[in-house]
């Protein structure tokens, strides 16, 4: 955990203080959520590897491009960091409309299938794993919405 004196600007406010001399306090629940994290995560790695290789054939065989979808997303202290997701899109597709509608054409047949199933998701446990995510916490978002900025 950062210091007070560390933490960027925007964060080192009245309202904010209460919550960080809180979690100051909380340490050790800190280091035991890290260890969860890490364990948990490398457990179900391991458990989901077939699953995973299997969801990454079915993508490379469906459409051009990569496996996984990289995406900017902001999470503690204002930091930004690339999610993990696997790619249920044709390539650039955000580039375009960045709402996506039910039966939309950027959308491949093993993306819509993925989808329906949150199996895109699944490849965050390796966000989880290296630190980026945790099991409980807040979403981390994409940086264009205001209440990361």
């Amino acid at each position: 955990m950062k210091r007070w004196d560390d933490l960027p600007p925007e964060m080192k406010t009245d309202a904010v203080k209460p919550y960080y001399d809180a979690l100051c306090k909380k340490k050790a629940s800190l280091v035991l959520k890290r260890m969860f994290d890490i364990i948990v995560s490398l457990i179900l790695l391991v458990v989901l590897s077939p699953v995973f290789a299997a969801l990454a054939a079915a993508i490379k065989l469906d459409s051009k491009g990569p496996v996984f979808y990289r995406q900017v997303r902001v999470t503690t202290y204002g930091r930004k960091f690339r999610i993990f997701k696997f790619r249920s899109m044709v390539v650039d597709a955000d580039k375009g409309s960045q709402v996506t509608a039910q039966e939309d054409r950027r959308v491949t047949r093993v993306g819509r299938w993925i989808r329906r199933y949150r199996l895109d998701e699944i490849c965050q446990l390796i966000d989880v794993l290296r630190g980026t995510m945790t099991f409980v916490g807040t979403r981390p978002e994409v940086p264009k919405y205001p209440c990361n900025k």
